[in-house]
């Protein structure tokens, strides 16, 4: 698949099949998470793959939009390494880049997932940190649930002229 075709394609995946995701994929998905851009080349990131049920099971005891992970057979959290007294606020778009990343490469693997937002909700942080064990110095910044996908959704396509302003407002 194309890049720019992957890109106007991707749609969120929210029912999967019973389908096991191979580990070299999970690699694979990881490796372009790795490879998205960060501020000043920080790469703040740490991923948590969870494929085990009983953990995917318990998401949706904190997370209130995240019902389809009763049914997917991975999750990847994506963290930031962000130290105690350190002001490094990019940790959130460095993220934002890799989640997206992990979104993209699955759906040109043939993969469906969908994207649960955790930072800045204080009940969802809390409720990774508790679930996974975080140290204190790993913030949890968003779930990218993954499978095959049991339904496909059709692209949309999203542009807005409106929305476009050059040299100014």
């Amino acid at each position: 698949m194309e890049a720019l075709e992957n890109l106007l394609t991707r749609r969120s995946v929210r029912s999967f099949t019973n389908e096991e995701i191979p580990p070299e994929t999970i690699t694979t998905l990881l490796k372009a998470a790795m490879q998205a851009p960060s501020s000043n080349n920080g790469q703040p990131w740490h991923f948590v793959v969870v494929d085990k049920r009983e953990i995917l099971d318990k998401i949706s005891t904190f997370h209130p939009h995240s019902k389809m992970t009763l049914q997917a057979p991975a999750a990847i959290f994506v963290c930031a390494y962000v130290p105690q007294g350190k002001l490094y606020e990019m940790w959130i778009q460095d993220c934002a880049a890799a989640s997206e990343n992990i979104l993209l490469a699955a759906h040109s693997l043939g993969l469906g997932g969908v994207w649960l937002g955790v930072h800045p909700r204080e009940e969802r942080v809390n409720g990774v940190v508790e679930l996974l064990g975080l140290p204190e110095d790993i913030k949890p910044f968003s779930i990218i649930v993954l499978g095959y996908p049991a339904e496909a959704p059709r692209s949309v396509d999203r542009f807005n002229a409106e929305k476009v302003h050059y040299n100014g407002w």
